[in-house]
């Protein structure tokens, strides 16, 4: 018997699918990539944006008029709202927070299918209809404790989906409240896992050859704060897994996502100059380049706070690229505040900012407020900081001309004849190669030719 697995939204997203994968490699579960063929298929949602929820719409929709020829359970996890959640309680057969994913075999037994560890030698799968539904995990309008219970899910060992680049969840849910995010609503208060389990993890992918780690949090430099006395800061967990890579004979580079400007310490730039495994790449959220809009929403920071991360880390960093989130459009954005924003990106020059148009998320404070500035005025504000991004992303890569760099080598480009990958600063870039040996690989290439937001070279192989 076969599942099928669509993940939605960002890496914690994409890590946390892992781990479902183990639970039904399991029980004894095939994956497919289509979605005809499977008996169980399942959604791990994102309500971070509108658009991730109408995808889960619109999948479940298909799904359930599939059930009208073949026999089948649909389920859905991950960050869900409760609003929600109350409907996908009528759409799914399942509905369950990602907490409770020990308690998924026991669910899809309870509804009277045959998984494939329950059957005897030679017994063929009976897919009479299902017409008994279980009692759900919960009902509509419950109170549900989405950070609970985190030393369970973590306990479950991940089915990774690369042999080369990995996620190590370090922490969980988020305790700022940004006036336009579901985060706190979806996965609930702060939660740190035990820096044993995270540094345990991370030795054996390395020893098994992962070239790539990236530590996931939704403020992962909050990391330890919600267990004062009891365990290390994330600049000490820095600091350990820094040592372990210095007298490692392995290469290999380790980032985090993603870090809050207010718990973003000049300690933590300083550890990740001081070792070699600690990629030489930052992603930073500004959101806005205005401080009357980061009240707005709630940061907890201003611009100049901001900008002293930004010179710490061009002082300490000098090579280091930066990364940044960033929300046009939300509600009551001035001209003068997008200006502000635009004047930021101007002076922070980054490599790579993800522009997102702001859209209301029921639950967050800001679904109080009028959605205000009209769509054409966003999408004229993105494309606005998007060219800004581009002039600035291309003057960066034009300066690596001529310089030698390293890079992960990941997979086969779109363009036959070359392969592709990332810088360590997570530049992304191609050389002409049919080798793919040399994929999940760490190569020294000649930057020759740079574009907005990629470069290309010449690959040396030693001799």
């Amino acid at each position: 018997m076969k599942y099928y697995l669509l993940p939605l939204g960002c890496q914690m997203n994409r890590s946390d699918t892992e781990r479902v994968k183990t639970v039904l490699h399991g029980m004894g579960f095939v994956a497919t990539e289509n979605e005809d063929e499977a008996t169980l298929l399942g959604i791990i949602a994102c309500s971070v944006r509108q658009k991730g929820i109408d995808k889960v719409y619109g999948r479940i929709s298909k799904w359930n008029a599939m059930k009208n020829r073949r026999n089948m359970i649909t389920f859905v996890s991950g960050c869900i709202l409760p609003a929600d959640r109350d409907n996908f309680i009528k759409l799914f057969d399942l509905v369950f927070p990602m907490n409770e994913l020990n308690r998924l075999p026991d669910m899809i037994r309870q509804y009277g299918i045959a998984t494939p560890t329950s059957l005897k030698a030679g017994e063929e799968i009976d897919y009479q209809p299902i017409v008994r539904p279980i009692e759900p995990l919960f009902h509509k309008n419950d109170k549900i404790n989405p950070s609970a219970n985190m030393d369970t899910f973590w306990a479950i060992k991940p089915t990774q989906t690369s042999d080369f680049e990995a996620f190590i969840p370090i922490q969980n849910g988020c305790n700022k409240f940004c006036t336009y995010c579901a985060v706190p609503y979806t996965r609930g208060r702060e939660v740190s896992r035990p820096s044993g389990e995270i540094i345990e993890e991370l030795v054996s992918l390395v020893e098994r050859g992962y070239k790539s780690i990236t530590l996931l949090g939704q403020n992962v430099n909050s990391y330890g704060l919600d267990k004062k006395g009891d365990e290390i800061d994330f600049a000490e967990l820095l600091r350990r897994i820094g040592q372990y890579g210095d007298s490692c004979d392995k290469q290999f580079w380790v980032y985090f996502t993603s870090p809050h400007p207010r718990d973003m310490s000049d300690e933590v730039i300083e550890v990740i100059a001081q070792h070699k495994c600690l990629g030489k790449q930052i992603h930073i959220p500004i959101q806005s380049g205005d401080d009357n809009m980061l009240q707005r929403m709630n940061r907890h920071h201003d611009l100049e706070r901001y900008r002293h991360i930004i010179q710490t880390i061009r002082r300490l960093l000098p090579t280091a690229t930066i990364f940044t989130d960033i929300i046009v459009g939300f509600t009551n954005e001035s001209e003068e505040e997008f200006e502000n924003t635009r004047k930021a990106m101007e002076e922070f020059k980054y490599n790579m900012a993800y522009i997102a148009q702001y859209s209301v998320r029921p639950g967050a404070v800001a679904s109080q407020w009028a959605d205000d500035v009209p769509k054409e005025v966003k999408r004229q504000r993105y494309h606005t900081l998007t060219e800004e991004l581009m002039k600035h992303s291309l003057v960066y890569n034009q300066s690596l001309i001529g310089q030698t760099v390293e890079m992960l080598v990941e997979e086969p480009d779109r363009q036959s004849g070359f392969l592709a990958g990332h810088t360590e600063g997570k530049i992304v870039m191609r050389f002409a190669s049919n080798d793919t040996s040399l994929i999940g690989q760490i190569v020294k290439v000649k930057v020759t030719k740079a574009a907005p937001l990629s470069i290309e070279g010449e690959v040396l192989i030693d001799d």
